[in-house]
């Protein structure tokens, strides 16, 4: 889904160090539009932190009454230079891409886009939908990837059963279990329930940064490092918070309360070491490109006159599929490369 939220995206919210030294990122309301303007709480990026590993956006939405709320109502818009993640936990959502792919994303499944050198979608929840409630996620490309062609996949994953709990294993490999999903550069998205007051015991990829997200019910986390037991540490999630969990990190404890299971996301991947430019839904490496994106996009959609001829970054798109979705206006001072901390902040 596109993000309305351009100059300030990076505000609001912040990463807080636990006592231990553990990153929590608290999540922000961003209204995104649609029939009665849906909201969603956004924990990346944030003013202290841009990504975990390769990712770079996370929005987490609902339950939403759809009936009071308009649900997810996205025309077409573009990307350049991530993929998209579609996570469900209810409610359907249609997808259209200028691939030509299309589908219904369903819970327990994932959709994940690759835009490389630009891609355009649309997204909205089916009329069928009563409670929509996800999250959508994105991660950024490398830079020998990010003007490679796009391409759009989905997976319906199969639950493993751990003690204490089960998995779904949406892209990488967790739990024992290897998603088909290419994603071009490594990136793992699982999601975990936790019976009440019950434990999952993950283990973690220790050349990876880690992301948890508590969806719902109460979670505690231990987290193991690569020294054993000396590495050890703890924290409580708020709900709706975003744990950071710098490499180094061989495996994790989820522990739920007793009065409910818990949801969590759990994402992960190298640290990326390239700077990047973010703005609205495209991911540059300098205020020219995205620049450039944006003017492109304007003018494929008629928005702005076109001088010459040239082949659509963002297109061909389906006839009769709506009228697309204008960039906003670009802000007045130089879009800079946003800063990464290394490690966890203290």
């Amino acid at each position: 889904m596109p993000t309305t939220d351009t100059e300030s995206s990076d505000r609001g919210g912040d990463a807080e160090p636990s006592d231990n030294g553990l990153e929590i990122l608290t999540p922000r309301d961003v209204p995104l539009g649609g029939v009665r303007d849906m909201t969603v709480r956004r924990t990346l990026p944030q003013r202290r932190r841009s990504l975990i590993g390769p990712w770079c956006f996370l929005d987490h939405f609902g339950p939403d009454d759809v009936a009071a709320t308009g649900g997810m109502v996205m025309p077409r818009h573009p990307h350049t230079g991530l993929a998209t993640v579609t996570l469900l936990f209810s409610g359907n959502v249609e997808h259209l891409d200028s691939t030509g792919f299309g589908n219904t994303i369903k819970p327990g499944e994932v959709n994940l886009m690759i835009a490389g050198h630009g891609v355009s979608h649309s997204e909205f929840s089916t009329a069928e939908t009563t409670t929509l409630h996800g999250v959508q996620l994105w991660y950024a490309l490398p830079d020998a990837l990010r003007d490679g062609p796009a391409q759009a996949q989905h997976h319906a994953a199969q639950p493993v059963e751990v003690p204490g709990g089960s998995v779904l294993t949406y892209l990488g490999d967790m739990a024992g279990a290897s998603s088909p999903v290419d994603t071009r550069t490594p990136a793992c998205a699982a999601e975990v329930l936790v019976e009440a007051a019950a434990f999952v015991d993950l283990e973690l990829d220790p050349q990876y940064e880690h992301g948890i997200l508590l969806d719902s019910g109460r979670v505690g986390v231990s987290v193991r490092g690569s020294s054993g037991a000396d590495g050890d540490l703890d924290a409580e999630l708020p709900p709706g918070a975003l744990l950071h969990l710098p490499p180094g990190c061989r495996s994790v404890r989820l522990q739920a309360g007793h009065g409910s299971p818990a949801r969590v996301i759990v994402i992960g991947g190298p640290p990326f070491e390239e700077e990047i430019v973010m703005w609205w839904n495209f991911v540059g490496r300098n205020h020219a490109e995205i620049v450039q994106y944006r003017s492109e996009w304007q003018r494929e959609i008629g928005v702005e006159p076109a001088p010459e001829p040239a082949p659509p970054r963002f297109g061909p798109y389906p006839a009769g599929s709506g009228a697309a979705l204008p960039a906003p206006t670009l802000p007045l001072t130089e879009i800079h490369p946003r800063t990464q901390p290394r490690g966890p902040l203290r």
